[in-house]
């Protein structure tokens, strides 16, 4: 594979995302400008913080709630103009779903909603700890930074156990701030419990993304790499998706054609993305 066209991207977001001012109309325009075959917006859904503020008695660590009213206003507005890109792309309506495994009945309430093609399934944060984005890395040890990412893919763990999503997004999502902070770990330290993870989502019968912002953020990887894709692969895992995390309409596409190469070359053929929840399978 040389291009994207043919491919998908299925890890995007628009204004209706906190941390996107992308323009919906824009952001589809340019997918389908790519020649991709599947492409889903994925607005952010962190359950945790479904409600208001003050339903959490005030809770300071983190600076945004009300993911509620952030879901209904994405997934109206997606389903409701899916039907205009009929024949000019599989547009589809999606959602990246963050700390399912901490409240599972909300969480429900996502995974029970027809109108939703795609859920990513995501964890940006620990328990009572803000997102990984905003941690104070130069005031770490290394020893601190190492005992964050046990007890991330514990999280990642205990998410594949619950599995009710159709794809793990971003499986090392936290080497995107390491490695930007200057922070050197090394992941084999984990793959006991990242095997078990990867184990559980196979068993599942789900997907694992292999996420490309690191290709354009700096990074020099996906997340993850061909490494824990292989690992997927070798523990029953049967389906990857690709996605960008694009937050820009520029970003779409980003990173896909590594992400494709990384798949390939832990031994996939195809890839897969999802319409009403059933998996449609992309020769690479």
């Amino acid at each position: 594979m040389t291009h994207i066209k043919g491919m998908e991207d299925l890890h995007t977001h628009s204004r209706f995302s906190v941390d996107s001012d992308a323009d919906v109309f824009e952001m589809i325009e340019k997918a389908v400008s790519l020649g991709l075959k599947a492409y889903a917006i994925t607005d952010h859904c962190e359950v945790n913080r479904w409600y208001t503020e003050e339903h959490y008695g005030g809770v300071k660590i983190y600076p945004y709630f009300d993911f509620k009213g952030d879901y209904e206003r994405s997934v109206g507005y997606i389903s409701g103009i899916k039907e205009r890109y009929k024949g000019k792309i599989e547009l589809l309506c999606g959602i990246e779903l963050g700390q399912a495994q901490e409240e599972p009945e909300i969480a429900q309430i996502v995974v029970d909603d027809k109108r939703i093609d795609f859920i990513l399934g995501s964890v940006h944060q620990l328990p009572q700890t803000e997102d990984f984005a905003f941690l104070e890395y130069d005031k770490m040890s290394l020893c601190e930074a190492e005992r964050l990412l046990e007890r991330y893919f514990t999280q990642i763990d205990k998410l594949c156990a619950w599995g009710k999503f159709d794809s793990l997004a971003h499986l090392t999502y936290p080497l995107r701030y390491y490695i930007k902070n200057g922070v050197e770990v090394d992941l084999a330290k984990f793959d006991c419990i990242i095997e078990s993870a990867l184990k559980r989502l196979a068993q599942n019968g789900k997907a694992l993304e292999i996420n490309g912002s690191g290709i354009r953020q700096g990074a020099g990887m996906t997340f993850p790499t061909a490494r824990y894709a292989k690992m997927f692969r070798d523990v029953g895992g049967e389906m990857i998706t690709l996605g960008s995390d694009a937050h820009t309409v520029g970003d779409i596409g980003s990173g896909i054609f590594e992400a494709a190469r990384e798949a390939k070359s832990a031994g996939f053929d195809k890839v897969v993305y999802f319409k009403e929840r059933q998996p449609i399978f992309i020769d690479i």
